[in-house]
């Protein structure tokens, strides 16, 4: 079957891209992992001994970073409705995390503790129907919003991937809602052409 233009060019990007390459050879399975290390570059939100949630972390690029970030000490819980392959000093749970069973198991290996930062790099399967994607997108971005107010501890951290677009306005409010602090970043990772940026909240308002 012939690719699409559309298919051909992501392709191509794909291929030359920089952060692709640079992925391989310092051994991170997605470029993805770039944004959140630029992201904590700047903002300086993933330390050593720290505990850590990924929704949505498969492959396990931000896994990655975070579990190097935290060291031996800390801890990563990760989750994802996509099987990962196992990552050291990461505890990954499989499944929808807005099913009981699911929620159940990541709170009992939490085990009582909070966590002192959420990141979700969640997107949704794309149909192709902007109006479809972004309401997708934005309900993704909304639970990852309830479960940081979940398991956050008082002024914790968050990370979340946000499109442009319907709703994007009121998602910010909901997060200004709940954090002292939030900016947006757009790293040098994230394709310019893309309309994805990254909310950071901090100082979670328990």
């Amino acid at each position: 079957m012939a690719r699409s233009k559309s298919s051909n060019r992501w392709l191509d990007e794909h291929v030359n891209d920089p952060f692709v390459k640079q992925a391989q050879v310092d051994g991170y399975r997605s470029r993805a992992s770039y944004k959140l290390l630029e992201i904590n570059k700047k903002d300086k939100l993933i330390r050593p001994n720290m505990l850590v949630m990924d929704l949505g972390s498969a492959p396990g690029g931000w896994s990655q970073v975070a579990a190097d970030l935290v060291g031996h000490n800390g801890r990563v819980i990760a989750s994802d409705i996509l099987p990962m392959a196992a990552i050291a000093g990461v505890e990954f749970i499989q499944g929808d995390f807005t099913e009981d069973a699911v929620f159940e198991a990541i709170m009992a290996t939490l085990a009582g503790a909070r966590a002192d930062v959420v990141v979700s790099d969640m997107a949704p399967n794309i149909s192709g129907v902007n109006a479809a994607d972004q309401a997708a997108s934005m309900y993704l971005v909304e639970l990852a919003l309830d479960m940081a107010c979940e398991v956050l501890k008082p002024k914790g951290s968050f990370v979340a991937k946000v499109f442009h677009g319907e709703g994007y306005d009121e998602y910010v409010k909901a997060v200004r809602a709940v954090f002292d602090k939030v900016v947006v970043r757009k790293p040098d990772s994230s394709r310019a052409r893309s309309r994805e940026v990254y909310l950071v909240g901090k100082g979670y308002k328990r």
